[in-house]
Formats: C-alpha cells, structure tokens, sequence
C-alpha cells in the first residue's frame, strides 16, 4: 500500500512540476513574443542546464502547445501563438522611407512601411504591433505609440516661400521638412543654415511644424558647416555663462597642507609628458627613479580632475551632459572649461600638479613586483612632443646620449616592447592604421594632407596607459580568489566579433591571398595579425583594415564586465584621460571609494551613466567623422576635373565607393556614370559587373577616377570612371 501511495504521490509531484515548469515557460514567451525558442535555448532563459531538465521542459512545452499559448513554428522551435503582439524598440530610418525597429526580443529587426510610422522619426523608442507573420517573410509591423521622442531640434538648410518656410534637414536619416511659419522664422534667410525644433506635428500633417531656434550662418562658410556638424549630432559649441563662471571661481592653487595630508608627493622624482606637438592639454605624465632593489618604479600619473569637479554642482552636471571631447578636424570641443582642461588639470612642465597615480615596481623585464594606486603630487621637468621621444628612442636626437631624460625613455621603451609583444602572445589586435590630417591655413581651410603613423614614442605612452588601466580595473574588479568581487565599477568592454562578419570578411581577403583561420579564438587573432601586417604600405591596407575593424564589436562603457577582445584582457577600464572623458572621471572616483574602504554602491546610477556616455561617444565620433567629410568635400572642390587613382572601398546597388590613394578622400561614382555598359549589383561577390562586356569592378580593385562634382552643403563627392569604352 505503501508503495502505491508513494507512486501516486510521485505523479502528483510530477504533475506540479510540468505546471510550474509551463508558467516559467509561458513568462519567457510573452517577455520575448517575436522570439523562437528551442528547448536548449528555454533552459538556459531558466538558468538550468539543457541536459538536466530535456524531458520536463518538453513536457511542459506540449502542455502549453495543447492550450493553445505557444505554436511550433520550425522543427522543435516554439513562439507565443500571435494574438496581438507588441514589442518596443528604436527606430532606425532607412533612405527609401521606410524604417526598422531594433528590439532586443525579436531575433530580427522589425520592418516599417512608411504609411505605419506614425511620424516617429530615426532614434524614436516605440511600441510597435506586430503583424502576423507569413511563408517566412520579414518580420514586420506598425507603430502604434512614441514612447519617448530621441530629438525635436534638427539641423538644416532654409527654403523660404511667399508666406512661409521650411528647414531641410542636413541628417541623412531626416527625410521629412519641417514646415516653419513666416513668424517663426527668427529672421533666417533662404539658404542660411540654421536649427529648428518640432512644436506640433497635426494627426493629418504631412510635416512636423517648427521655430527657428538658432540662425548658423551661410551656408558654405566654414564656421557654420562645423557649427552645423556639431548641431546635427547634439553637440555644444560653448560653454554657457554660469558653467564658464564656475570654473573661474574654482581655487586652482596647489596647497602644501593637502599634499602633506591626502597626498604622496613625487614632485622630486623625475617627470615628464610625451604628448602630440600641437596639444594643449596634457592629462598624463611618466615619472621613473632607480629603487634600492635595482628594480624600477614607473608612475602613470593623470590630471585628478575628480579634486575640482565635484558630485552635485554645476561642473559636474556640464561634464555629465557632455561625457566627452570632441575632436573636429579644425578644433576640439572640451567636456572641461579651458581654465580646467588646459589650465589647473593640464600637466604642464614647470607646474605642481594634483594627479592620481598607479605606481608600479618593475624589473627590467616589464615584470610587475608591486603595485600602488593613490592620489599624488606632481612637477613636470619636461615636456616632449612624440617626434622628439622617437629620436631619443632611435638614438637620432641632436644632443644624443646628453639628451634630455635619454636613459629614462629608453628604459621605458624597452619595458613597453616587452609588454607589447606579450600582449599580442595572449591574442591581442594590433591596429595601426594611418592617421589622416588636414593641413590648415590660417583662415581653416586645407591646403594639402599628411598621414600620421603611430611609431615606437607612441607605443610606449599606449603601452603604460593600457598597463594603468587594466590594473586598476583588475585592482577592484577581481578578488583575491581570482573570481570576480562584485563590486561596482565601470569597464570598458569589447566583445567577441560577430562570427557571420569574419566569414564574410573570410570570403573576400581571400581573393587578396589572406587567411582568416576560424578554428578558435587564438586562430582568429594570428591570422587577423597576420593579414594587418601584411596589408601594410600596400594600395588596399585602408580598406582592408577598415573591413576588419567594422567586423568587430563596438566598445562601449558597463558595469558589467566580459572583458575586452581586442586587446585580450580579462579586466580592462578607462582611468588615463579623465579631462576628455567622464567614465574616467566616475573611475577615479570610485577607485578612490574602495581604497578608502567604501562598500560596493549600487549599480544602477553607474550602469545608466555608462549607457549615457557610450551614447555620446557614438555622437562625437560620428561628427569627427562628418567634419572630416566635410574637410575632404573642401579640400576636392579645388580638384574637380582632376584624376586620382584610388581603391575601391564600397559596392552598393546605386554605385560605386572610392577611396584615393594620395589622400584617402572618399566618393561615390553612380551606377549610371559607367557609360560603357549597364551595370548590375552583385551583393555576394561585392561587384558590379556589365552585362554587354563582362566587365566587373569589385571591392578591393584599383581604379583611376575623375573629381566630378562637390556639394560642400551635403558634404558629397561625385567621382566618374576613367575608363576605356572598347
């Protein structure tokens, strides 16, 4: 009897844990309502190993088949029956009208026709219904609410008529006008660039209705196109009043009783910069002295910014909006006021400084026996531009072995050669790609181009500020154990490549003679390396290396660390440039917490701080970019009806990219400026080719070109083909 009612006790136990299984189940499915799950897939949503929970899991999912919840879709993939399903995401415009909603619970972006937009507009976040899904067609739907608009203030060029106007947007991914009432327009003038922002936009209006905000300038003039450039990606040109008031009022002077109390003092140690010849903020210094052991001390000292920007005030709610520098062709755009970035926190030769250090004991072999991390005191005895270290390290400089600080950066060199090659030993990336810059007259404009190529001078700086920033990131993030600690901070984090992208990067160096092996992870980095090396002072080394830079994730700023892939390290985080950067700021800060024994505070302010200043350091990127485009349309303007030889860099269905040589500008030659063929589009083997002659121009190929056309408002370059018509 006994055993009878154990068994139906064992089927009652069985049958509550299918039902407590299927609830589990059915709170992923309606989490992830677009999302297709395979057992293995809903096991590891749950937390359990596949293995483990196989039957159960399949039990349940024909408990919730049978009620009809869930329907098998593809063989032993299963998604919520669709009722009606809504998701949210962002909007990412497409050129046609068209849109694509980006949302972390479907597998594939969602497609929007124009007429169910709902007029939300690129970078929106909405709530979107999804449509039923047929014959394995793209997943699609409608927009039925703007849950939080991404901007209302747009960039543009002025149109005026009789009785009102309206503002082109400059952004690409802006295809609409903004209608602007005559009264509204702040006294723009037709063809001035200018900014407006959305005040109403009618159920049944075709266009948003707007007010001119800011009046740019001309356009065409160099002061407004950058001005404009900044403005399109929500970017400051100046610092209001009260913000610039606040950092004179600071108390910039260094104290003798701060240094004695909070401080350790290595102004009689010997210090110098090694900076870029035209910069003027100096945020990192290199001391080095000869300890009794025969070991060596190595500071990494940096501007302690976190000394004058303090929580809660005005300067630290400006450094927090603009997370960043940024860097134009023409200019830099400090997240600091000058009398900071370039006064009190710029570790200038000469001066006592307030810096926060990671002081290392190393062996001539780069090995690290000790380590310390603190805030400090510092006096720069010199200041070196890069050109100059190189000669030192090259034993090319004037004053040969009586230069300057010769031991000290020669011995550093060493160090960082070694660390470097370890580095890449562990599967680092070594991209050196070359630097393009402009050379400017007085009034801006460029006058020729000249490629920066980072040498031995620069690898030591890089090399000792990697070796900083991994320290401290490794310092709080990792327990003595070796597991993680737990506690709060913020990583810079670079994941794993997307394997799809190396493949396709795979198929197309192959036609060059390279290798991407993608047999394991170590097999990747040696063939990437490999290939870089290669590719080197060869015509296709940009586009090459630009390829396989864009087949690696994005870094980003999170309290949650993976590590970072392209530089092989477990921890890694930003502490080295805290006047350029406000991680860095929020870095110091809390490694300061801990060494003074804080507890671990809560994540969530961090994590929403980092998401903000990734966001931002996309934004400044974008218009370093577009202010480089802009440099190349100005610069090529004077060219038209010139022929270059260049690279070609891009293939697309409406034509053709090509990067020079002399001077990596880039510009498009449209399908219908190849006048002896008609060309079509082959996407899989990145060409073009004609369908009379046979002839194909593929990604990679030489071609000669002519300038035909520039457009400086939209920072376009037409180019034509050379090319015989036989």
């Amino acid at each position: 009897m006994a055993r009878k009612h154990n068994k139906r006790a064992n089927k009652r136990s069985q049958s509550v844990d299918i039902k407590a299984y299927a609830q589990q189940l059915e709170g992923v499915f309606r989490k992830h309502p677009a999302r297709k799950f395979n057992y293995k897939q809903l096991a590891g949503q749950l937390g359990y190993k596949p293995q483990m929970v196989k039957a159960k899991i399949e039990m349940a999912l024909s408990d919730l088949e049978r009620k009809g919840t869930i329907i098998m879709v593809d063989r032993f993939k299963y998604k919520l029956k669709y009722t009606a399903v809504f998701t949210e995401g962002v909007v990412d415009m497409a050129s046609n009208g068209n849109a694509y909603v980006v949302s972390p619970d479907t597998e594939s972006d969602i497609m929007v026709r124009s007429p169910n937009l709902m007029h939300a507009l690129h970078g929106d976040r909405v709530k979107v219904s999804l449509f039923a899904r047929r014959g394995g067609k793209k997943l699609e739907g409608e927009i039925v609410e703007i849950v939080e608009r991404k901007q209302t203030d747009f960039v543009g060029t002025i149109e005026i008529g009789k009785s009102y106007g309206f503002l082109v947007p400059s952004s690409r991914k802006m295809l609409i006008d903004i209608y602007i009432p005559k009264d509204k327009l702040g006294g723009a003038e037709h063809g001035q660039k200018a900014i407006a922002r959305i005040t109403d936009w009618p159920e049944k209006a075709s266009s948003p209705f707007g007010e001119i905000i800011e009046v740019l300038g001309n356009a065409g003039e160099h002061n407004t196109e950058i001005h404009a450039v900044l403005a399109e990606f929500g970017l400051p040109n100046q610092f209001p009043e009260e913000v610039e008031r606040a950092a004179d009022e600071l108390d910039t002077a260094i104290k003798e009783d701060e240094i004695a109390k909070n401080r350790r003092d290595f102004r009689k140690v010997p210090t110098f910069t090694i900076d870029p010849a035209d910069a003027k903020d100096f945020d990192d210094a290199l001391s080095l002295q000869r300890l009794e052991n025969g070991h060596w001390e190595v500071g990494v000292h940096i501007a302690d910014v976190s000394h004058y920007v303090k929580p809660d005030s005005i300067l630290e709610d400006e450094a927090v909006t603009r997370a960043t520098s940024v860097y134009l062709v023409d200019r830099v755009v400090p997240m600091l006021p000058e009398v900071l970035s370039n006064g009190a926190c710029s570790l200038r030769p000469n001066e006592d400084k307030y810096t926060f250090s990671a002081v290392f004991e190393m062996d001539e072999d780069a090995k690290i026996h000790n380590q310390w991390f603190g805030r400090t005191a510092i006096h720069s005895d010199r200041r070196f531009a890069y050109e100059e270290a190189q000669q030192v390290i090259e034993d090319a400089h004037p004053e040969g072995k009586n230069a300057d600080f010769y031991e000290e950066i020669r011995t550093l060199d060493k160090m960082a050669k070694i660390m470097r090659e370890a580095r890449m030993a562990k599967g680092a990336l070594s991209f050196d790609k070359k630097e393009v810059k402009f050379k400017l007259d007085e009034n801006n404009a460029p006058t020729g181009v000249y490629f920066k190529v980072g040498k031995d001078a620069n690898h030591l700086i890089e090399e000792f500020m990697l070796l900083a920033n991994r320290s401290v990131a490794t310092f709080i993030g990792q327990a003595k154990s070796g597991q993680p600690s737990g506690q709060t901070f913020v990583y810079r984090i670079h994941d794993d490549p997307d394997p799809q992208k190396l493949q396709d990067l795979s198929v197309f160096v192959k036609q060059f003679g390279h290798e991407v092996r993608m047999t394991n992870k170590s097999a990747i980095t040696r063939s990437l390396n490999k290939m870089l090396t290669e590719v080197k002072n060869t015509p296709a080394a940009n586009m090459i290396e630009t390829l396989t830079i864009r087949t690696m994730s994005k870094a980003k700023y999170t309290t949650q660390n993976i590590g970072h892939y392209g530089l092989a390290f477990d921890y890694y985080s930003h502490f080295t440039s805290p006047i350029r950067r406000y991680p860095d700021v929020m870095v110091h800060r809390l490694l300061q917490h801990y060494l003074e024994g804080g507890k671990s505070p809560d994540y969530a302010t961090y994590e929403a701080l980092c998401e903000h200043s990734s966001e931002r350091e996309k934004a400044a990127s974008d218009a370093e970019r577009a202010s480089i485009k802009y440099m190349q349309a100005v610069f090529l303007e004077k060219h038209v009806g010139e022929s270059f030889m260049g690279v070609i860099s891009g293939v697309t269905e409406w034509g053709v990219y090509v990067e020079l040589t002399d001077n990596y500008c880039e510009g498009m030659i449209r399908i219908s400026a190849f006048r002896d063929d008609y060309y079509t589009f082959d996407s899989k083997n990145f060409c073009i080719e004609g369908e009379r002659t046979g002839r194909i121009f593929q990604l990679g190929d030489p071609m000669k070109i002519t300038v035909k056309n520039v457009d400086l408002e939209r920072k376009q370059i037409d180019f034509e083909p050379c090319v015989s018509e036989d």
